[in-house]
């Protein structure tokens, strides 16, 4: 809803202060103008990416309209999750994990929580990192520095749809300039024509300009920078995961170690120890 509110904002501003100037919505009309500058972007954004980034473009925009409602109840559900798993290690040993990291979606434990389960990265990120715990013994700096790495490399992936966006966004005002001086070129052909009528034309290649620079700064560009944001948050899961695994391997209690991953959640959901506790007991009782 926000983005879309913004997205509106962006439309009545604009449009509007063009009516309100006495401009003529009609005379931004210009087919010809859009297919260049449209096709132009699209083409350079399929010919500079993989398929695998262009998925992802599709993939973090529909995320990104959906907003961030459900982040709060994903902490709800994982720092619990967390707890659960680390009290299985101390009461029985890594061994005891084996059935839920080796087949989770069978796993009774994920499949209480829904969230997490649905999250390939993080899911990925849990039980792979268990059983590599599972396999050998690390100390908490070894373990560490190889979650960081891990880390670093899944961010660099998942940063690629909006970095690729962000540099057909950067591209767009050149888009825009390539079809105003096709247009103009068109104009020059017809200088014996009317005046009006090479103003007609004149107009026609200063929409490019425009839609070339209405499609970088108030579309293009801030979508890329809303599936950074919506990046960085996914990150913040994975930077959780990593605190609360090396608080446990330093020797830290279940608490302890899913409580220094909670410090990590960012400011606007982040609970108080007091609720991260009443969340594991309440999990704890079902």
């Amino acid at each position: 809803m926000q983005k879309l509110v913004g997205i509106l904002v962006v439309f009545i501003c604009v449009f509007g202060g063009f009516v309100m100037a006495n401009g003529q919505l009609m005379a931004l009309w210009q087919p010809a103008e859009i297919v260049i500058i449209v096709g132009a972007g699209l083409g350079a954004l399929i010919m500079g990416n993989s398929m695998a980034v262009l998925k992802g473009i599709w993939l973090q925009l529909k995320a990104v309209s959906k907003g961030n409602k459900e982040d709060a109840e994903l902490y709800r559900q994982l720092l619990p999750l967390l707890h659960q798993l680390l009290e299985e290690t101390r009461a029985k040993g890594l061994k005891a994990l084996d059935g839920h990291v080796e087949s989770p979606k069978d796993s009774p434990l994920f499949g209480r929580h829904p969230l997490v389960a649905g999250n390939p990265v993080l899911l990925g990120f849990i039980i792979d990192n268990l059983r590599m715990l599972g396999m050998g013994k690390l100390n908490a700096h070894e373990l560490e520095g190889l979650l960081e790495q891990e880390i670093e490399a899944l961010e660099e992936s998942m940063l690629k749809p909006s970095q690729a966006l962000a540099k057909t966004a950067d591209a767009m005002p050149g888009f825009g300039i390539l079809a105003a001086v096709m247009g103009i070129i068109i104009t020059m052909q017809h200088l014996d024509g009317p005046l009006t009528y090479i103003g007609l034309h004149v107009a026609a290649a200063l929409v490019g300009t425009f839609l070339g620079i209405f499609a970088c700064y108030c579309l293009l560009s801030p979508m890329s920078n809303a599936m950074e944001q919506w990046v960085g948050r996914r990150i913040t899961a994975l930077e959780c995961v990593r605190a609360v695994l090396v608080s446990h391997v330093g020797g830290k209690s279940p608490l302890l170690a899913v409580d220094a991953g909670r410090k990590l959640i960012e400011q606007d959901i982040k609970p108080s120890f007091i609720e991260m506790e009443s969340w594991v007991a309440e999990r704890e009782a079902s």
